[in-house]
């Protein structure tokens, strides 16, 4: 089982717990992870800039943190920061929904907590592929459910 423990810091985004808790599902389990606790926090600028001034040493806002705390034959506990801000600020640059760039955030998060990496001009193009795949999967199973 995937347990997704959602906590909301921000308030330019509507946050879709649901939508959210799926995505997270559908992603590790598509990436063959049938058990996982991840928490997901979705914040404002401000505490996204001071976590990954802390981890990463960059003192700027950024869209995704994702924090492996343990990876075993038993499953996968992890941590995902999403910055709603930063998703509202974005997202008109792209013709979409706030809420839309939210769950890519979401999905990446996942990706990286997966095994993904994105540290290479090959691996960036791989991973956003892999992306749009779940971006889309979503989609479907969305409108699916909404009918």
């Amino acid at each position: 089982m995937i347990r997704v423990q959602i906590a909301n810091h921000q308030t330019a985004v509507p946050v879709d717990r649901r939508k959210l808790r799926r995505a997270v599902r559908v992603v590790l389990q598509g990436d063959g992870i049938d058990e996982a606790d991840i928490s997901l926090a979705v914040v404002d600028d401000a505490e996204i800039r001071c976590l990954h001034r802390r981890y990463l040493r960059d003192d700027e806002p950024t869209d995704v943190l994702s924090f492996l705390l343990d990876r075993s034959a038993e499953g996968l506990e992890g941590e995902i920061v999403v910055s709603g801000e930063t998703a509202f600020r974005v997202a008109r640059r792209y013709g979409w929904t706030a809420a839309q760039e939210l769950l890519l955030y979401v999905i990446h998060g996942c990706l990286h907590l997966a095994g993904w990496n994105d540290d290479t001009p090959r691996k960036r193009a791989e991973m956003s592929n892999r992306q749009r795949d779940y971006f889309a999967r979503l989609d479907r199973l969305g409108r699916t459910s909404e009918k």
